[in-house]
């Protein structure tokens, strides 16, 4: 009976582990619907220029094909959960998968500010989102 726990105990230990997985997610202080734990990482990234189109969400969704890489400047104005981001630009908006270490390292991102999404566009019969590989804050 060493290893057994009372019921008030595991109550105590799933509310501790459902608090901690409630934080915002890494990166991102905008609106949530849900959220994902905060993730340490320390990534470095290429600041140069790119040969990735610059294309607006309309564009993409319009005739964008699937695995296109592309660059979108905009905001992500919401965190809809897990890894995914609603983001958007004067055209339209677009679902965007962002894993936690694609944020840059020490930066918040907020709804307001405007940033470039490097990434992959995934287009399937009932999806069509961007996976990011790399965020940039735009001036």
């Amino acid at each position: 009976m060493r290893h057994s726990l009372t019921a008030a105990a595991l109550a105590a230990m799933l509310l501790a582990v459902g608090a901690a997985q409630a934080q915002p997610a890494a990166g991102y202080t905008g609106p949530s619907t849900a959220a994902q734990p905060a993730r340490a990482g320390q990534h470095g990234s290429y600041g140069g220029p790119s040969s990735v189109p610059l294309v607006t969400v309309k564009q993409l969704l319009e005739t964008g094909k699937d695995e296109q890489h592309a660059r979108l400047q905009g905001r992500i104005v919401s965190h809809d959960g897990g890894d995914k981001y609603t983001f958007a630009d004067d055209s339209g908006r677009i679902t965007v998968e962002i894993d936690d270490d694609r944020f840059p390292p020490g930066q918040t991102i907020g709804a307001e500010q405007r940033v470039e999404l490097v990434g992959e566009f995934d287009k399937g019969l009932r999806k069509r989102e961007f996976e990011v590989d790399r965020i940039t804050l735009v001036n």
